[in-house]
């Protein structure tokens, strides 16, 4: 389908690693497709809200949001800065990547982190200007098996 007069989409154009994003500005209108003549489907109001980039078609990037909603974003209003949502309960953030450490903050489901590393099953991450290590399993934003820095 898609807007009359807009290009459609071809599978070779839109080739594309997926890799998790943040939204760059307060507010990100999110797209039929990609381009200003495709209708506006949702607006996100969150700065910093993590996205995962699953297609590109010129600057225009097409994302997934953590309750599996679709539709595309201008490439300048992403971020390559990774976030993450605290997910589905209550996680602790732990002082030290061990469930036996000090607990140093409870979050909330919902609560967007910044995520510095990730090895094995857990992120180093910094929320309430706190670093601390939440396991892996309790973010949306991260893949299972990626290692960064």
């Amino acid at each position: 389908a898609g807007a009359p007069g807009a290009a459609p989409v071809r599978a070779q154009e839109q080739a594309f690693a997926p890799r998790f994003m943040s939204l760059q500005a307060d507010e990100v209108n999110v797209r039929a497709g990609p381009g200003t003549r495709y209708p506006i489907g949702w607006v996100f109001r969150r700065r910093g809200l993590p996205v995962e980039a699953i297609g590109r078609f010129e600057n225009w990037v097409q994302v997934r949001d953590s309750e599996g909603d679709t539709g595309w974003v201008y490439r300048n209003l992403l971020s390559s800065a990774r976030t993450a949502i605290v997910f589905a309960a209550v996680q602790n953030l732990y002082r030290r990547p061990r469930a036996d450490s000090t607990i140093l903050l409870k979050a909330e489901p919902g609560v967007v982190v910044r995520v510095m590393a990730c090895e094995g099953l857990w992120c180093e991450v910094e929320v309430a200007e706190v670093r601390a290590f939440i396991p892996r399993a309790g973010l949306w934003g991260v893949t299972r098996d990626e290692t960064f820095p």
